[in-house]
C-alpha cells in the first residue's frame, strides 16, 4: 500500500492530525496590540497561495482524515472571494466541520453568505466591551462593528457562536467577568486566551502583562459555580460548565497548562507553509510542491504525511521571558 492510500495523519508521538488551521491572508482590517506590529509589513500578494490552491490543500487534507478546517488569518474576510472558498470546502465529504476565526468587522456583509456557504461554526475576537478601550487594543477599531457583525451571525443560526478574547493584566482583565455576562446574555461561549510570545512588540510587557488561566478562572468562581467539562472539543480550550446552563467558559492556556501532549493541529499560512507547531519553526514549503505539481496530488499527499516526522513534542513558550520566542507574529502564524 502506498503512502498516499493510508487515509491518516499521524505524528512520531502517536497523535492523530485530524485538525487544520488555513490562513487566507496576513492582513487584517484591526491592528491588535498582541498580534501584529502597527507598522506592518504583509507577504506581497503574489505569493499568497490562490484560492484554488487552498481548497486543494484543503481537499487532500480531507483525504488524509481531517474532519475540521478553520479558516483564520490576519483577517480572513478581507480576502477577496472567500466565500467561494467556503463553498468549496464546504462541499468536501468526509469534513464535518468548517469554522472560521474573525474579528467580525465585516460580519455585517458576509455572515449569510458565509452560512449558506457551508460554514459551520464561527469564533469572533472581542477583547473588551468600552469603545475607547477597543480603539486602543485594536490601534484603529470602532467596537460597534464587531457588535453588529456578532449580532448579524446569530441571526444566520450558525451551529455554535464562540467569544475569543485575549487577556492581558492592566489592560483589560479587568473584565473578564462582564465578557462573560455579555457572552451569556448573547446565548454564546466564550473563551479566554493567555498571550502568546509571537512577534516583536512594543505596546507592553509580555511577562508584566501576563494574566494566567487560573487567575481568571479564580475571578469567575465568585460569580460562577463552573465544573470542568471533561468531553474533548477537538481544539486546544479547556471548557467548564455553568451549573443549571448550557453555556460554557474555556481556556486557551499555553502557558499555564500546556496543551502540547494531545495535540490534533497543524497550520497552512496563507503563503503555504505548512507550520507543524504554534510555537516552533519545523515547517514545509507547500507552496514549492502545489506549483511543481499542478495536476497531481500524490507529491503533496506524501509531503503532508512524511512531515508527521518532523511535528515536535510541543512549544517551548516561557511567560517570564520579556523577549519574542518566536519571530514570526501571530496574523503571520495564522490565526
Amino acid at each position: 500500500m502506498s503512502i498516499a492510500s493510508q487515509p491518516a495523519l499521524i505524528d512520531r508521538f502517536g497523535r492523530r492530525i485530524n485538525y487544520v488551521r488555513l490562513s487566507v491572508t496576513d492582513r487584517c482590517d484591526l491592528r491588535c496590540v498582541y498580534c501584529m506590529s502597527e507598522d506592518m509589513t504583509f507577504v506581497p500578494r503574489s505569493q499568497l497561495l490562490t484560492l484554488e490552491e487552498m481548497a486543494r490543500v484543503g481537499r487532500v487534507f480531507v483525504q488524509l482524515g481531517v474532519s475540521k478546517i478553520r479558516l483564520t488569518g490576519g483577517e480572513p474576510l478581507t480576502r477577496r472571494n472567500i466565500v467561494r472558498l467556503c463553498e468549496e470546502l464546504g462541499e468536501l465529504e468526509g469534513l464535518r466541520d468548517l469554522t472560521m476565526t474573525t474579528n467580525g468587522t465585516q460580519l455585517t456583509t458576509y455572515a449569510a453568505a458565509l452560512k449558506q456557504a457551508g460554514l459551520t461554526r464561527l469564533n469572533i475576537s472581542l477583547d473588551t466591551l468600552k469603545p475607547e478601550r477597543f480603539r486602543q487594543l485594536t490601534r484603529m477599531g470602532d467596537i460597534n462593528k464587531t457588535l453588529a457583525g456578532i449580532d448579524a451571525a446569530l441571526e444566520q443560526g450558525f451551529e455554535r457562536i464562540k467569544l475569543n478574547a485575549v487577556v492581558l493584566k492592566h489592560r483589560n482583565h479587568d473584565e473578564v467577568l462582564d465578557l462573560v455576562e455579555f457572552a451569556f446574555n448573547k446565548g454564546l461561549d466564550i473563551s479566554f486566551i493567555e498571550e502568546m510570545p509571537l512577534g516583536a512588540i512594543s505596546e507592553h510587557s509580555r511577562a508584566e502583562a501576563y494574566y494566567s488561566s487560573d487567575e481568571i478562572l479564580r475571578d469567575l468562581r465568585e460569580y460562577y459555580d463552573l465544573q470542568p467539562i471533561v468531553a474533548h472539543t477537538g481544539g486546544p480550550s479547556k471548557y467548564y460548565a455553568v451549573a443549571g446552563s448550557d453555556r460554557r467558559v474555556g481556556f486557551i492556556s499555553p502557558h499555564s497548562h500546556n496543551f502540547c501532549g494531545d495535540c490534533n493541529r497543524v497550520r497552512v499560512t496563507a503563503e503555504g507553509r505548512l507550520l507543524l507547531c504554534l510555537g516552533q519553526e519545523h515547517s514545509v514549503d507547500l507552496r514549492r510542491i502545489l506549483r511543481a505539481n499542478p495536476l497531481d496530488d500524490e507529491p503533496l499527499l506524501q509531503a503532508l504525511q512524511e512531515a508527521m516526522q518532523i511535528k515536535p513534542f510541543g512549544h517551548e513558550f516561557e511567560v517570564t521571558q520579556a523577549k519574542e520566542q518566536v519571530v514570526r507574529y501571530m496574523n503571520m502564524t495564522g490565526g
